[in-house]
Parts: C-alpha cells; structure tokens; sequence
C-alpha cells in the first residue's frame, strides 16, 4: 500500500526534508457497508489503514478489501493519462487530443445513423462514485440515448420491478432493521460473511448475527451451499435454486391456512390482503417440499416461528433476484414479512430515511401500480419486452453483431466489465470488436475495455471527496459521512472525473470537443435537480463559488429531511455540517414511515400486483418439471476478498489458495469421476469451460457452485495480477436468454450444467 519512493528520500534517493505525516478519516465506497477507515499518509504516500473506532457508523468495524485502497491508488497498471488505440495499439495522449478522437468517433455514428445507433453501459462501481453517480444521467440525456444497458439487470432489477409496484417507487426498497432485530433473522439467497449487505447497508452483519444468537434469538440460512453465513447461523437449510418463490408461497399459505396473519400497525396501508389469501390456497407445503427438497414439516414450522416472533425479518438478496423466478420470489419477502406483522416496525422491514437524496430517488418518479408500465418497447433483435427502461444486458451483444437498421454501432461504459460480468460474455466479446466508435471512462485495461478506441481514466481512488449517493437508501440507519481527499492529485491539472462526464456528453450529444462550456452544462444539471426539488435554481446559485459534485451533495442534504432548504429550517444541516464532523453525523434508526413514502395510485401497499402475480402458473408449472438425471444446477458466489470482477489486480486479495473453483458435493463427484484438484469440463447449452475441482459438503446434492468476476486471460489486458491469477469466466456457461421473465433479470442461479472429469 505504499509508494515506491522512499518516504524519507527524494525520487532520486537523495536525503530530503522529512515528510509530513498525516491521519484522515474516509469512508470505504467499495460497498453498501460505508465502513470508516483512518488512513495515515506520508507525504503522498498511504502507509497504512486501519478501522475508524470513532465512526459512527461502522463503530470499527472493516474487511479485507477496505485495507487495500492505497494499492489501488498506487497500481502501476492503473491509468493515470487517455489512451487512444489504433489497431492493437495503444498510446497515451493529451486530453484534448483524446476529447477530438471521441468526437471523430462518434460524430458520423450519430449524423449517419442517428443517436438510437449510441447506447451505454453503466458498471456497478458507478454506484459507489460521488461523480459518476451523480452526473452520468446527464450524459444519457444529453446524448439521447434511447436505453441504456447495466449491472442492474444481473443483480436487482426483481427487487426494483417489486418495490415499484407494491410501494410506487423503484427504488422505494424497505431493508431489514437489523440492529433491533432479536428473535429471528431469516436470510435467502445472500452471504454477508462475504459481501457485507447488498440493497442493505449495514456495517458488521456478521456482529448483528452474532449478537441475535448472544440474546436468545435464531438465525437461519436458506440457501443451496453452506455458506460462511450458514456455518455461523443455528441452521441451514439447503434449498433447491430457483424454487426460493416456491417455498415462500407455501410459508403464506400456512399463514393463512393456520390463520397466522397479523398485519400489525401498518395494516390500515395494506391493500390485496384477500387476494394473496386466494392465490396460496393451493400452494401447500407437501406441494413443493420435493421440488425445494425442504420437508413440508420444516415449511410449516418456519411459518410459525416468523408469526409468533415478537422481532424477526427475512431478508431475501442477490441469489433471490439473479434466478428464473426472481420477481416472485422478491416480492415474497415483502409479503412475508408484511403478513407476520414484521413491517414498518422497529427489528422488521423498514424504509431507510437517509440524510441526501440519491439522483436516482429524486428521478424515479411514480408509475401505476395496477397496470404494469412495461413493454413499451421491444428489443431490435431478441424482441425482449423493455422494463424500467432496460432490457437485459445480454441483447446487448446481439444488438451489436446483427445487422440491420437499429444496430448499436458506438458504445459508451462508464465504470464496468460486462465482457466477464454479462451472461453469454463469449459473444458480446466476440461484438465489441465490431463497433465503429466504443469510448470508456475507466481506470483500467480490462477485458471490457481493451476493445475501447479511446479510454479515459479518472482519478485514482484516494485522489477525491466523498459523499455516498444511493447507498443511504438502504441504509438501517439515516447518517452521513463526508471525506476529503487523502492525496494530492498525481497530475493537478487532468480534468475532474465530472468535468470527464460532461465534456463526453457534449460531445456525444454533436457539439465539436474543443468548444464545450463546462460550467454552462454543470450549471444546467444543477438547475435540473434544484427545480426537481421545488427551487428556483437562479435564486440559490449565488450560494455557491464552485460547482460539481460537492455542490449537488449540498443540494440534496439540504432538500433532505434534516436540512435547512437555505435558510428556510432554523437549524437545519449543510454540507459544512458534515465537513466539520470527520467521523459523520448520526441521527439515529429507521423510524415507521410507510404511509409518507407510498406513492401507489391508491396510496397503499399493493401486495398483489397483478403483474407480478400473473406469473405464478409459471413458477406452478416449473414444479411439475421432471429434473434431467445427468445435469446439476450452477449457482454463483463471491469471495471475502473479491468484488465482482474490480479487486482481482490487487495482491493482498488475490494470493493463497485457487479462488476460482467449482464446488461439488462428493455424491456428485464421485458419480462424475471427479477428484479435488483436477480439472473438470463443465458445459451449459451456452458453453463449455475447464476448471479446477474443489470437493465439499458445503454443497448440497445436484448442485455446484462458481464464483463470478473471473477470466482475466484475454489478450490485449494491462492487469498483470489478475492475469497471474486469471480465473475462469463462468458467465461463458450463462445464456443469455434465460432470464426472469418478468424483469428481465439474468439468471445465473440455476443453470443446468454437465459435469464431466478432464482426461489426463
């Protein structure tokens, strides 16, 4: 994590002035968790980071990958100027230069074949930027794009499908209060020893686990492998994927069956109640024990236990949403915790109040929930059905190498590697190559990106403020922490990573690149979010002496529900409030809050969308299904030490043990032939891959799991440690079309898959 000079010479090694030696406190933005960091610097150079015991959100608490930002800072392999390639070639180049290659990129794509011919893809640490996150919506707007494609489609899209039906808002998400939850912890389809939360922000899970079992509570696992999660839970019950929504229907029948069924304070903003109660009549538990392979005893029981538990919560995440029956089974949690009285109350199901608003919330809107808004167009080639104004990210492949009037012909990624994170990665990386104009705004060389005509790098990690954006939307707590930079920039006059954004907007909506007003489309975005807020932007402009994300973050604390709306709220929080606050502002737990957030037609919960309930005589006919003796199903995971396809450049996270393996029950590896170890070729009707088996009874019976984010072996790449430590790309296995079909999510849990040993 330090730098290669010497701290106490010159560059040259020559004896210099002692450097200053400096402490900072920052949050972590590599995930929901925020955790606080106190990072001391010499000089310019991080020497060590270590848990921030006065913050007060995370109160200490850190994981292995927190430590490791000054390497990221200080990866040779980062990019520190634009690249322009030509051919296989690449060379460094001046911004103004790469800024008139985008526009001689992208300018006949547009004037030739319109804008519909532009489209984006939108990374998942986009979301864990203060200037991305805030400013690549304009860029979208700007350019015109018609849809854009992201992450969101392989990670939440079910939860976000759900959430704006029932409540009116797509990221209108309740998360589990789990600080105050004591009696019953219920978790599905997600892993926090490995991930922290995910759509739940919540530092130290693993403490909040440990501290229900202290006092008496429970904690049980439902999930197809026993995860790092399960073994410190009371039980584990292992579960066939993609049957989650299946046992959940069968737990709502109990309620009802035994009559179990307490709504609680919130039941005056329920609505459909009867008609949840007529559509589990039939799903009884002995109806779908064989499918889940979880005895109809237990189903019964579980039911019983979230009903008479004073403080309990399920909490449903990623193995949930990335399935065949995603959108039912997100929506179930919900209905499950509403129906046993675990819902807007303290310990339950809550909605986050947090301080800021997210650029995303703000713009959200409110849509009908009794007609699903979808399908207002369909994809070019796949005639996929638009939904929140996406289509999975695996047409976007198709939609590059199939010609014809529509085709994608220049393409925009900020922050992401959809050449190893997109289901059927083999094709989109067999169409990148194909388009006329492909700019990237990213750090690195990656699988994605080496197809890029011109790369144009932020700053390094440590080189920025923050403010988290979306991230207390999930929050189980309303806080907010501001952090300086850590480091002096390494090149002082390189552009702002938001200046970046606009100046490729411009560019992208036809303006000619050495005649972009900066300040002029910065004060416009602004205007933008203060009208949305109800302000006359010519009226609080003259607030401010600088723009750019820091001046959006006052905006949103001050329209918040603590701020001071310039000077309307006596007493009301700033930006300065948090700036001299190093350790944060805390103002305190979820409070009950569901009929001020509801924003439904009717201003109720609609638990029974008719478009999500529609689709359950297509999760009835997936019991009926005769499973193929010779296959097993592929689920996914994530390690502690590993982010999606981001950290694998890092050393300390990399080293040790093979991380990419396949694991397999030793029934099944015994019946395949299969020995810890050794190779094995593993093939979907997508693809084939060969990789190395790790045999354990951490897997139940019939399935095996992969972790995702792997496959740094492409040529071209400039990451020599994650190409030392390569992987295996198992969305190579994944096909593209198969997917929720009612959110269009990928499903990468539960893909049949046939195992065989590798000869020699």
């Amino acid at each position: 994590m330090t730098s290669a000079v010497d701290p106490n010479t010159g560059a040259n090694g020559a004896a210099g002035p002692e450097p200053t030696t400096t402490v900072h406190r920052r949050t972590c933005h590599l995930c929901e968790a925020m955790c606080g960091l106190e990072i001391t610097v010499s000089g310019n150079s991080v020497q060590r980071i270590k848990p921030n015991k006065n913050d007060v959100w995370s109160k200490g608490h850190i994981c292995p990958k927190g430590t490791t930002l000054g390497a990221l800072q200080n990866d040779p392999d980062r990019l520190r100027t634009p690249m322009i390639r030509t051919g296989d070639t690449w060379r460094e180049a001046t911004w103004d230069e790469a800024f008139a290659e985008c526009e001689r990129l992208l300018r006949p794509v547009r004037e030739t074949h319109g804008p519909s011919a532009l489209t984006a893809f939108l990374g998942n640490p986009l979301a864990h930027n203060m200037a991305l996150a805030r400013y690549s919506g304009i860029l979208i707007g700007m350019a015109g794009i018609h849809h854009i494609y992201s992450s969101g489609t392989v990670d939440q899209w079910p939860k976000n499908v759900s959430s704006l039906l029932m409540y009116g808002g797509m990221w209108t998400i309740p998360v589990p209060d789990l600080r105050r939850t004591s009696d019953l912890f219920v978790v599905m389809g997600a892993n926090p020893q490995a991930s922290q939360g995910s759509l739940l922000a919540c530092p130290d899970i693993m403490g909040e686990i440990k501290r229900i079992r202290r006092g008496g509570g429970k904690v049980v696992v439902i999930d197809p492998r026993r995860t790092g999660t399960a073994d410190a839970a009371d039980e584990w019950l292992p579960i066939v994927p993609g049957t989650d929504a299946a046992l959940l229907m069968a737990v709502v029948h109990t309620l009802f069956d035994e009559k179990l069924v307490e709504l609680g304070d919130a039941a005056p903003h329920i609505a459909g109640v009867d008609q949840v109660a007529a559509l589990a009549r039939d799903w009884t538990p002995e109806s779908v024990a064989a499918t889940c392979r979880i005895p109809a005893d237990r189903i019964r029981e579980l039911a019983r236990e979230l009903a008479a538990a004073e403080s309990a919560v399920v909490y449903g995440r990623i193995g949930l949403c990335n399935q065949e029956f995603g959108t039912l089974a997100s929506w179930l949690v919900d209905v499950v915790n509403i129906l046993t009285g675990h819902f807007d109350t303290p310990g339950g199901l809550m909605f986050p109040k947090p301080v800021n608003w997210s650029v995303a919330t703000l713009t959200q809107g409110s849509k009908n929930a009794d007609g699903a808004p979808f399908g207002r167009w369909h994809s070019r080639v796949r005639g996929a059905a638009e939904v929140l104004g996406q289509v999975p990210v695996s047409c976007l492949a198709e939609e590059i190498d199939t010609e014809g009037e529509g085709r994608i012909r220049a393409l925009i990624t900020i922050a992401g590697n959809p050449a190893v994170s997109a289901p059927g990665a083999a094709r989109l990386r067999e169409a990148l190559p194909k388009l006329d104009a492909m700019i990237s705004i990213d750090n690195w060389i990656n699988e994605t990106t080496r197809h890029a005509h011109v790369i144009l790098p932020g700053p390094g990690p440590l080189e920025s403020p923050h403010f988290d954006d979306l991230m207390w939307n999930f929050a189980v707590g309303s806080a907010g922490k501001w952090s300086e930079p850590v480091v002096a920039p390494e090149d002082p006059d390189r552009p702002a990573e938001w200046e970046i954004v606009l100046r490729l907007a411009a560019i992208a909506a036809g303006q000619p690149a050495a005649g972009v007003d900066v300040a002029a489309l910065d004060d416009m975005w602004f205007g933008v979010l203060a009208r949305a807020c109800g302000l006359d932007p010519d009226e609080i402009l003259p607030h401010y002496d600088h723009g750019g994300p820091e001046r959006i973050v006052d905006l949103s604390i001050r329209t918040g529900p603590w701020g001071d709306r310039y000077g309307q709220v006596e007493g009301g929080l700033t930006l300065a409030d948090f700036k001299a606050a190093p350790d944060g502002i805390d103002l305190g737990p979820m409070v009950p809050r569901v009929a001020e957030i509801l924003t439904t037609p009717t201003g109720k919960v609609e638990i029974a969308p008719d478009y999500i309930t529609a689709d359950l005589p297509r999760l009835r006919a997936h019991l009926d299904r005769v499973a193929d003796p010779s296959t097993l199903l592929l689920v996914s995971r994530r390690h502690l030490r590993s982010k999606n396809s981001w950290l694998h450049n890092v050393p300390a996270l990399v080293g040790g043990s093979n991380k990419c393996t396949l694991l397999i029950h030793p029934d099944d590896a015994a019946r395949s032939g299969l020995h810890d170890g050794r190779p094995a070729e593993v093939a979907s009707d997508e693809g084939v891959i060969e990789v190395a088996v790790q045999v354990t009874d951490e897997m139940m019976p019939g399935v095996v799991s992969m972790p995702h984010g792997w496959g740094h072996d492409e040529p071209g790449t400039r990451m020599d440690t994650a190409r030392s430590h390569a992987g295996v790309n198992s969305n190579i296995l994944a096909p593209g079309t198969f997917v929720d079909a009612i959110s269009g999510n990928a499903a990468v849990n539960g893909i049949p898959v046939r195992v065989r040993a590798v000869a020699g």
